[in-house]
């Protein structure tokens, strides 16, 4: 553990020199004492880690010292060999890119290491696209990649599906990031109304809506909504250094899944069904209303009050359970499955046509023999 940890530190000082140790304690999830303690412990080692007093001071590694790749264990080379999807890295213009950027990482791994890494992309391959979804990029993508790149501001149209494009916005482009084989550009707005921006277009597809930040408000746009593109001439902006890419789609996304979940049903559950119903509707849901249930009854079944997007979405998640469900309420909903039950077992309770025709082998029906010998 602390070995990885001092390798970390090593390769955080060379790319980023003069940090204090209060910096590199929050870079490595240690504190301050504990980064003073692993500095003396590299210096044991060799490795020239120089301390500068002073406000301009900080760690940082001694002129013209490097810490070489072949460091790497063979699990690490593999995870660098497998960090980016192929097809988004296509999608973004970066494929090319990439490729070099492997060649290059090979050239200085131990023969080794190159061998385990180049064996990783034989045996991994990483498709992010949702099934029964062809995925497609979108045209304007590579370019608001360059934008993002480059931290430079765009103006855009964005039209929802069955409406016109709204008026063109100046946006700040923070990052673009794939969801499911959908992108989403995230950006900075000053004035967008409300309603702009998107939360994915339905459910399952994605996370968005807004978040303030300094100078306005983070909003999340389908790329593949953006209808006009053009990289405004006036420089870089300034961004936000307190925003983090990662955590505002983390936050988002929890938010827009809450936000579906407008309806509730009351339901009663076998056993079976209180395990199974995770895997039949929203997982954060359905484990809220399980832990939040009373103790089950005594035939073991457990009645609770469980989050849905409405009462058809219910319906059809629910139904999956059979009769290891029973919906209370609202009335309406156990109305329709009452419905829905008398119908099965009118369907189920008559035979099927054609079931008239001579019996096979089997319980009722003539015997083969099966000893190999002639009947008498």
């Amino acid at each position: 553990m602390r070995a990885a940890r001092l390798i970390r530190m090593a390769l955080l000082l060379q790319s980023a020199p003069g940090l204090t140790a209060a910096e590199v304690g929050r870079e490595l999830g240690v504190s301050g004492r504990t980064v003073i303690r692993d500095v003396q412990a590299l210096q044991e080692a060799g490795v020239p880690v120089v301390a500068e007093r002073g406000r301009a001071g900080g760690y940082r590694l001694a002129p013209g010292h490097r810490t070489r790749l072949t460091t790497l264990r063979p699990s690490e080379a593999e995870t660098l060999y497998l960090s980016g999807l192929p097809g988004a890295l296509r999608d973004l213009g970066l494929s090319d890119a990439a490729d070099t950027a492997r060649l290059k990482l090979s050239a200085t791994l131990l023969p080794s290491l190159r061998a385990a890494a180049e064996s990783s992309v034989r045996r991994f391959h990483l498709d992010a696209p949702a099934w029964f979804r062809e995925p497609s990029a979108p045209e304007l993508l590579p370019e608001l990649a360059r934008a993002v790149r480059a931290d430079l501001a765009v103006e855009l149209a964005y039209a929802r599906p069955g409406r016109e494009p709204g008026p063109a916005r100046r946006v700040e482009p923070y990052g673009l990031v794939l969801k499911a084989g959908v992108w989403y550009l995230v950006g900075r707005v000053g004035d967008a109304p409300d309603g702009a921006g998107d939360a994915g277009g339905g459910a399952g597809e994605g996370a968005g809506g807004t978040g303030e930040g300094a100078g306005g408000a983070f909003r999340s746009y389908r790329a593949d909504r953006i209808t006009v593109l053009r990289t405004l001439p006036d420089g870089p902006f300034t961004r936000d250094p307190a925003f983090e890419l990662a955590a505002y789609w983390q936050e988002q996304r929890a938010r827009f899944a809450l936000s579906l979940l407008r309806a509730a049903v009351t339901v009663r559950l076998s056993p079976e069904g209180a395990r199974r119903l995770p895997e039949v509707t929203d997982r954060a849901a359905a484990e809220r209303a399980l832990a939040a249930a009373p103790p089950p009854d005594r035939t073991g079944r457990v009645t609770l009050d469980l989050a849905v997007e409405s009462e058809e979405i219910a319906f059809a998640e629910l139904a999956a359970l059979g009769a290891e469900a029973e919906v209370l309420a609202p009335p309406a909903l156990r109305t329709r499955f009452a419905r829905r039950a008398r119908e099965l077992a009118a369907l189920y309770g008559n035979e099927p046509e054609g079931s008239d025709e001579p019996e096979g082998p089997g319980p009722g029906g003539p015997q083969p023999d099966l000893s190999g010998s002639p009947r008498p």
